[in-house]
């Protein structure tokens, strides 16, 4: 992206008008409507200026942006083993460099997932089908196939299959922890 559309999309990101950018970078409004048609250069100092109006530092401005991947099939699900699970699915590839981890996990009659020790952060889940028990700690909570979980990883936990059939359930964390 060229560096006049990006300080467009940066000012209308932080609802400024040409002429309120201007005055706050002490520019004209004239120059920065030339800037922002990439009809004009700008010296190190103006886009510094410009910059710090808009609070974005000049290595995130500059930074090379990619393609962000929205859709991911389930040929690119990554399977952990040794989980104490059937199947333990991650549904982000490259979970680790997000703020959140998913998983599609199924669990056979009287299985479940290893122990997770405890961490800062969160937990949330829907079970898919069957029906499973939530173990926080030393209390247990009955999950059945369109009920949703959620609490606070503080504490040492784990999830059972409590039923006769197999149970699936999405089961998602913040900070990733599988």
């Amino acid at each position: 992206m060229k560096i006049g559309a990006q300080i467009r999309n940066l000012r209308l990101a932080r609802d400024l008008t040409q002429e309120e950018l201007a005055e706050r970078a002490d520019l004209t409004k004239g120059f920065i409507s030339l800037l922002e048609r990439d009809q004009t250069s700008i010296s190190v100092d103006s886009l510094l200026q410009i910059l710090k109006v808009l609070d974005v530092k000049i290595t995130e401005f500059f930074r090379e942006t990619y393609p962000e991947q929205v859709v991911f099939s389930k040929e690119e699900r990554i399977s952990l083993g040794e989980t104490g699970a059937e199947k333990f699915e991650l549904l982000i590839p490259g979970g680790a460099d997000h703020e959140l981890e998913a998983a599609l996990i199924t669990l056979l009659a009287d299985q479940q997932t290893e122990p997770t020790r405890p961490y800062q952060g969160e937990a949330f889940g829907f079970v898919l089908s069957g029906t499973i028990q939530v173990v926080i700690g030393s209390e247990s909570f009955s999950a059945v196939a369109g009920s949703s979980f959620y609490f606070s990883g503080e504490r040492e936990h784990f999830i059972r299959n409590s039923g006769k059939r197999p149970a699936e359930f999405l089961w998602v964390t913040t900070p990733p922890t599988f």
